[in-house]
């Protein structure tokens, strides 16, 4: 069985927008310093590596389906450029009401990953900003990240807190033996 780390889009990989704002055009999408990196360090240590994101904007009208699989391909191509693979992206373009199973914090993103590229949820992670993320990490079974930027607190108890992505593969790296014995030379090279 694969294992893969989930990673939630908005605030892990790139800047988040305002409060009640949506990134609906590429040229909002900011990667955060050392998200390629960390990815990178993902690939080599044998994680797939799936987006699991929320995107309530296609439902609000603010954004197409169409476009939303454009602007995350140009992402992933200007990951790639980094040399780091976004593996599969799955979305909820759904809104709130009325609730549906994939909407984290429910797990049907992680599930769907799961049924479709073989992955034991129980060997897996899931990276997020908010509760939700942790929250639907914890329904599939994953081990859980919470990000956290110092005005904040969790709710959601993750098995690791940390301020950034990059930081978050280093511990998860660290906590996995096999992989961190491999990779403990080059993650000090590697710090963005």
């Amino acid at each position: 069985m694969n294992r893969a780390v989930f990673l939630d889009r908005d605030g892990v990989i790139n800047r988040k927008a305002p409060e009640g704002e949506y990134i609906t055009r590429w040229e909002a999408m900011q990667i955060l310093p050392g998200a390629a990196t960390a990815i990178r360090l993902l690939n080599q240590a044998g994680f797939r590596v799936i987006v699991a994101t929320n995107q309530r904007c296609v439902a609000r009208g603010l954004i197409s389906a169409a476009e939303l699989e454009l602007l995350h391909r140009r992402m992933r191509e200007s990951l790639a450029a980094a040399g780091a693979t976004i593996d599969a992206i799955f979305c909820c373009p759904h809104d709130l009401e009325p609730a549906c199973s994939c909407r984290k914090p429910s797990p049907g993103l992680l599930l769907e990953a799961a049924r479709a590229h073989g992955l034991s949820l129980a060997s897996s992670w899931m990276i997020g900003d908010s509760d939700s993320d942790v929250a639907a990490g914890k329904s599939a079974g994953c081990k859980t990240v919470r990000l956290l930027d110092g005005d904040e607190s969790s709710q959601s108890a993750p098995d690791i807190i940390a301020t950034n992505l990059f930081d978050a593969v280093l511990e998860i790296l660290r906590s996995d033996g096999n992989a961190a014995r491999g990779h403990e030379a080059g993650l000090a090279q590697s710090r963005p």
